[in-house]
């Protein structure tokens, strides 16, 4: 297991947060030193009770970070290399450490080695670096696999030696200024076979070095053993918590809890109820009532946690599928934690009780999930350590328009809520605790 595993990460996607230009075209040469501008911010984080920065893309590129050009530099929108290296440093001074976005699937048009393959045609060292197929007898450019569909972002060609050799000299370079690891960008869409290529002779240099991949979609457990990567994104659980919830269907939670039980027993997932790409949580849920559950769910099952910033302040946001259907789940922030508004901070002391609750008990990060009792609306779950039986919680949710009777004869509560005779979980309510026999 990583020594990173039990991070719990406050994730920022920077270009937006900071409020920088939708596109580097027409900034021209002005360096924006923004990335300055997360210094206050970082007590926050730790405040809340966090432990490491996962930032989104910060290098240079031509709109919103995915599209790069450069991965040696940082994009002039947020600021440079002093920039960056004074960030690693106030943050390691709070005890943060800084996982880095890696775009290593895809590239933007303006990236330099795709020009020049387009410029030096078929049969160039460059073309190899990506799938291109190229009109004969004439001067077009030649059509090149992309991403998803999106034509700005051109795939490499992860079987070319010279790719794999500029990824591990962008990753080896970063992590010698001071990052933690790596979150790899649509590592679904890369074959393990790229990463367990790349990654060794990084770890080498780097042996604490942390790497997770984005999976949305596959079988998790074999990209994180056959790419050598510590851990994936734990998008079935995301996608069960608040679905569950809203169908008042704990049976869909538990059968994702299950699965998940047999992906802890080979690497610790990164797990979430919000990120980037996805609609803020405080919108995804159809009853406002049930996003304690959804936090104590996160708070209380093995994983490495990741808080989406603005998420434990209650903001909203709903993702669309559209051209700039991403802007509502990424706003810019204001300049200081003082300036957010009043309404979110009762969400907030949720978050920080849950997360201290977590952090008092470490053994969670591989934690075994049992359940006790279900229904269609209540869910008893026991989880344990997966090394000493004696460490354990118990979670009662309840999504029912009756209280839970707890099935026990007395219940230690830790957080959450009781009703006044202390023997049942509230309507729409939730408790963590001990169940005493």
């Amino acid at each position: 297991m990583s020594n990173l595993a039990g991070t719990i990460w406050w994730h920022v996607y920077p270009f937006g947060f900071l409020g920088a230009e939708r596109a580097a075209h027409g900034v021209g040469d002005q360096v924006w030193h923004r990335l300055r501008d997360l210094d206050p911010w970082l007590d926050y984080a730790v405040e809340l009770g966090c432990t490491g920065l996962l930032l989104g893309p910060i290098f240079a590129s031509e709109t919103h970070g995915y599209d790069t050009v450069d991965h040696f530099r940082i994009d002039p929108r947020l600021g440079d290399e002093h920039d960056f290296d004074n960030l690693i440093n106030v943050a390691n001074e709070r005890g943060l450490r800084v996982l880095l976005d890696g775009v290593f699937n895809h590239v933007g048009r303006g990236f330099p080695v795709f020009a020049d393959a387009v410029r030096h045609g078929p049969g160039s060292d460059a073309s190899r670096w990506f799938h291109l197929y190229w009109n004969s007898g004439d001067h077009h450019p030649p059509d090149a696999e992309v991403f998803e569909g999106h034509q700005s972002l051109v795939e490499f060609n992860h079987d070319e030696p010279a790719v794999a050799d500029h990824v591990a000299r962008v990753m080896n370079h970063w992590l010698a200024r001071g990052a933690a690891g790596w979150r790899l960008d649509a590592a679904y869409a890369v074959a393990p076979a790229f990463w367990r290529n790349v990654l060794p002779s990084v770890r080498a240099q780097h042996p604490n070095a942390y790497f997770v991949g984005e999976v949305i979609h596959g079988d998790y457990v074999q990209i994180a053993t056959e790419g050598g990567l510590d851990a994936v994104t734990q998008y079935e659980l995301w996608k069960a918590i608040w679905s569950s919830l809203n169908d008042r269907n704990f049976f869909e939670l538990v059968a994702a809890l299950e699965r998940h039980e047999r992906f802890l027993q080979q690497m610790v997932p990164m797990t979430f109820v919000g990120n980037h790409d996805v609609t803020r949580i405080a919108s995804q849920l159809a009853d406002p009532r049930h996003l304690g559950h959804a936090v104590a769910v996160l708070m209380t099952v093995g994983g490495a946690p990741s808080i989406y910033a603005g998420d434990e302040q209650r903001m909203k946001g709903l993702k669309e599928h559209r051209a700039g259907g991403d802007d509502a789940v990424r706003p810019a922030f204001p300049s200081q934690p003082a300036e957010l508004s009043p309404e979110g901070w009762v969400t907030h002391a949720l978050y920080r009780e849950l997360i201290a609750l977590r952090r008092e008990r470490p053994w969670l990060v591989d934690a075994k999930t049992e359940v006790r009792t279900l229904t269609n609306t209540t869910l008893v779950y026991h989880t344990k350590s997966r090394h000493d039986d004696t460490q354990s919680i118990d979670v009662i949710l309840n999504v029912d328009e009756a209280p839970q009777a707890i099935p026990s004869s007395s219940f230690e509560l830790l957080a959450g809520q009781l009703s006044g005779s202390s023997d049942a979980v509230p309507a729409h309510c939730w408790a963590i605790g001990h169940l005493h026999e």
